[in-house]
């Protein structure tokens, strides 16, 4: 196989942010089609990147014999759909995060890869961020010792996405801040921690802030060109949690919205032997004991794109068959937790995770 032949499907923020351009910075793949429900989007960027085809309707190419592998970047609720499709016709699957809306949805998911032998990745693009691959060779070597607790924030002022829209829309989403940005936390946590089991989680999510949509009083607003204050708000805008996993115990604290004027993105490793706080998207400081003195270092590299990684490494198992820390059957353990938290906040206990 010389180049993989790639649809996008979905030309919104993320393929055009990172899918596309790793894809073209590739010499191992081809973008054939560029499929969105909104033609002109479509044709925008067959115009803005000279290649591939404008398709409204994935059906068009689902079963086109030189196509391989497809990115999906739609809004959740067509993650299955779409990806069980495309695997079922013998294609390879890149599916942007959460896997999908609801667990049932991704397990799903998950026995489609199964019984077809394709890929399917799903895009927790921080496995292979620079800083969080160090982070995970510090615990690996055994220098923070035993990790027994990892603590994550999540949080922002006043930060709702496209309010009224798909993002705060349950039947569209899912979820509101833990399933569009705790996914990504405690895809990150497992991650560096070997991804452990997890066993149970107590947790509650709340829908207070953005209720009143007429109302709401916001500094900054991403995808506000969605933003329709007649539409739908039933999603959490904030979410606490605890998972016990057979590693160390998660607790998490989350907010797309809070009546705290500090945006706090951060993430605390605690060993028996040391502890790193990891700046999310950013560099991280370990703080440790040497000599009989305290110790406090902070770690600055050089960075390679964590996308362009991905796609390469998407690439690289279409390729060769491989199945790597993207692949679904590692993804299914943070919608599990998810899934868990939220079914947590609705029974008011306690939920097992199987």
């Amino acid at each position: 196989m010389d180049k993989i032949k790639v649809a996008i499907i979905g030309c919104g923020t993320i393929a055009n942010a990172a899918h596309i351009p790793a894809y073209l910075r590739s010499d191992k793949a081809e973008i054939k089609y560029f499929c969105d429900l909104i033609p002109e989007k479509a044709q925008a960027c067959v115009e803005k990147y000279g290649c591939g085809k404008a398709v409204v309707d994935y059906h068009d190419f689902l079963n086109d014999p030189e196509l391989d592998a497809v990115s999906v970047c739609t809004h959740n609720d067509f993650h299955s759909i779409i990806s069980i499709d495309f695997l079922k016709a013998g294609k390879n699957v890149m599916c942007e995060k959460p896997a999908a809306r609801v667990l049932s949805e991704a397990l799903e998911m998950q026995k489609t890869a199964h019984e077809t032998g394709k890929v399917l990745n799903i895009g927790v693009c921080n496995r292979f961020n620079t800083y969080v691959n160090k982070i995970k060779d510090i615990i690996d070597s055994g220098e923070l010792g035993e990790i027994y607790h990892v603590y994550a924030s999540f949080r922002a002022h006043r930060s709702i996405p496209g309010l009224g829209g798909d993002f705060t829309t349950f039947a569209s989403s899912g979820g509101g801040t833990l399933i569009d940005w705790g996914v990504h936390y405690i895809d990150l946590i497992l991650y560096c921690c070997g991804d452990p089991a997890p066993l149970t989680a107590s947790g509650a999510a709340f829908c207070k802030l953005g209720r009143d949509m007429k109302n709401y009083v916001y500094t900054g607003m991403w995808a506000e060109d969605t933003k329709n204050i007649n539409g739908t708000y039933d999603v959490d805008d904030s979410v606490a949690g605890i998972v016990r996993t057979s590693g160390p115990v998660i607790t998490l604290n989350g907010a797309w919205a809070q009546n705290i004027g500090k945006s706090e993105t951060f993430i605390d490793f605690m060993g028996d032997k040391a502890g790193i706080r990891l700046n999310y998207c950013g560099d991280f400081t370990i703080y440790g004991v040497k000599d009989g003195m305290l110790t406090e270092t902070k770690v600055e590299c050089k960075t390679t794109d964590m996308y362009e990684n991905e796609i390469n490494d998407f690439i690289r198992c279409i390729m060769t068959g491989d199945r790597n820390s993207q692949y679904i059957d590692r993804a299914i353990l943070t919608s599990k937790i998810m899934q868990a938290i939220y079914d947590s906040s609705e029974a008011h206990r306690e939920i097992e995770i199987r």
